[in-house]
């Protein structure tokens, strides 16, 4: 269905375009100063490290659901290969072919576009085949660091897992900022949990794909008037799937990366970071999780980890 009324009110409500200059390629990663990454690092207390990336492996996250997003096809290039001769230093070397967002990632703000446009107004034509993403790559990212705040949700509803297809609203955020104990705030990035991803862990692919809980289309309004630098989920598709609205497919995504100018990322694992949490009281944290630099591409795997 084309765009409603409702999703052209929000997005008048949450456009950052020209915000940082008309020549801006990165959005609310300007947001993340770094007086705020020292605020971040003075977060740590223990040391203590969180992984929270899923496995790249063949049989991994993609189902088949999105096409030509492949799961890592992992092969071996050279096995003790003695390249200067018999009984030199033997060399193992392996390839990969993947989809960019096939695991735990990062969407770049080129990674969607509405009314042929994406970020900052630029053409959604700037963006083919051979040449790729020609503005917000996902390389122009840059070293992404900041404070990282864990929004609970499944825990403050008092849930280990959100029901299918439940529509995460600005009340749950509340419900989850409450829990934490502190306010997010600018710069910060924000990681929703819904518990989506247990069913993943559990070797249930077609069902934590589908149905889904997910992030409103009433969300973005929430990260907007908090300044939040980026946001990512334990979800494969970010926004409630099936969508909240019948046949409104991906607004979120559209708010968030083509208004805001907010980088999204999916397929995050928060489970142990959400024991951590709990146990030690503290929901915010050092949160590194730089893409890994394609030129001109709209989206990156990431390896993140939160640092308490």
């Amino acid at each position: 269905m084309p765009l409603p009324a409702e999703f052209h009110e929000i997005a008048k409500r949450v456009n950052n375009w020209g915000r940082w200059g008309t020549a801006d390629e990165i959005g609310t990663l300007n947001l993340i100063t770094d007086a705020v990454v020292r605020e971040a690092a003075a977060t740590i207390r223990t040391g203590r490290r969180v992984p929270l990336a899923v496995p790249l492996r063949q049989d991994g996250v993609q189902t088949g659901m999105i096409p030509g997003r492949v799961n890592p096809l992992h092969t071996m290039i050279a096995v003790n290969f003695e390249m200067f001769g018999p009984d030199t230093v033997a060399t193992s070397d392996d390839a990969v072919t993947m989809g960019l967002q096939a695991g735990t990632h990062w969407d770049g703000l080129a990674h969607v576009s509405h009314s042929g446009r994406i970020y900052n107004g630029r053409p959604a034509g700037s963006i083919t085949s051979h040449g790729r993403a020609a503005f917000s790559g996902i390389d122009k990212a840059g070293p992404l660091v900041s404070r990282g705040m864990l929004l609970d949700v499944a825990r403050a509803r008092g849930a280990e897992r959100l029901p299918e297809g439940h529509v995460v609203t600005p009340e749950d955020l509340d419900a989850a900022e409450e829990l934490a104990g502190t306010r997010v705030r600018s710069g910060d990035i924000a990681l929703v949990r819904t518990g989506q991803i247990q069913r993943y862990l559990a070797g249930e692919k077609e069902a934590y794909a589908f149905p889904s809980p997910g992030l409103s289309l009433r969300t973005p309004e929430w990260f907007h008037a908090r300044d939040v630098a980026a946001v990512a989920n334990d979800t494969l598709t970010f926004e409630a799937f099936p969508p909240e609205i019948e046949d409104l497919w991906m607004p979120v995504h559209a708010l968030d990366l083509v208004e805001m100018g907010m980088l999204q990322g999916q397929n995050w694992n928060l489970e142990e970071l959400s024991e951590a949490c709990a146990e030690e009281g503290r929901y915010a944290f050092l949160l590194s999780a730089p893409p890994e630099p394609f030129v001109g591409g709209t989206g990156s795997p990431v390896a993140p980890v939160a640092i308490l």
